[in-house]
Order: C-alpha cells, then structure tokens, then sequence
C-alpha cells in the first residue's frame, strides 16, 4: 500500500464524508461575523484574507466553499500521512485539520504515532487533547471543541 492511501476509498469520498461533520460543528453562518478567538468567519468557518465583515452569501454558496476548502486542506494534510487510514480515520483527520490547521496536523504527535505504525486506538486518542483555543491571549478550553473532537475520535476509532 502506498503512502497516505485511503482504504475502500478516495479524496472525493473523504471530503464527501466530513463535509456534514464540518458543517455541523462549524456551523452554517451565511453572514460575515467574529469567532470565538477573534478572527473574521463566514459560512463554516471560512476565514483568510479574502473574508471580511459585511460579507454574505447563500447556504449552497456556503456549502461549496466548504467542499473546495475541504479538498484543499486534504491536498495539504494527506502528504503528512504516510500509512494507510480507513474512510473514516481521514475523515476525522480532515475534520480536524480543517479546525486546527494542515501545519500543526502534519507536526502534530497524532500523526506522528500514525506514520511510526501504532495502532488506532493510539493515535486517535490525540485528537482529545486539541480542545484549547487562545482566547484573549489565556488558553480556554472550548465545550465545542471538546464534543468534536470527542466525535472526530469515534470517527476514528470506527472500525
């Protein structure tokens, strides 16, 4: 097997699967506003340059940013991963890299227990520990955070 094959599956199923999982915890906000930690977001948690406040756009607008940028953090995180991952483990692997970041994903510990061939159950409880985000310059842990990862985990541990 090749590194970073997804098995019984492909990127567009990956990004078909996490797009509701994203969507859910992200939520659907057609309307430019603040997140918790500061930063300018629109539709599911979109953000960047081009996002700016006064924005909106339609729910299927939203959507289709949301695969697009799905398809775009995979591109970034899938070289990271250098074993083969069920539909379900790059599931919850997008979902978090598109919360936390495809630079921190590939530089996390998760990712490096995955590629040094531990099993699942070792490398999907990482996902526990990414429930913080600096708030105001403290690091606070967020219930949001801690209900996705904790379905992000049974994601992965799915068999």
């Amino acid at each position: 097997m090749s590194k970073g094959k997804i098995i019984g599956g492909t990127a567009a199923s990956v990004v078909l699967a996490a797009a509701p999982v994203v969507a859910y915890f992200e939520g659907v906000i057609p309307q430019t506003y603040i997140d918790p930690v500061g930063i300018p977001t629109v539709c599911a948690g979109e953000t960047g340059p081009h996002v700016a406040m006064g924005q909106s756009y339609t729910v299927e607008q939203c959507m289709r940013m949301l695969d697009d940028r799905l398809l775009v953090e995979w591109r970034k995180v899938e070289p990271c991963i250098g074993r083969p991952v069920t539909v379900p483990q790059a599931t919850a692997i997008l979902s978090w890299s598109y919360n936390v970041g495809a630079g921190a994903a590939c530089r996390s510990t998760l990712l490096r227990q995955l590629n040094a061939g531990q099993p699942a159950e070792v490398w999907c409880q990482q996902l526990s520990r990414w429930t913080k985000a600096t708030v105001m310059g403290v690091s606070v842990e967020l219930p949001g955070l801690v209900k996705r990862r904790a379905s992000e985990r049974a994601m992965c541990e799915t068999r």
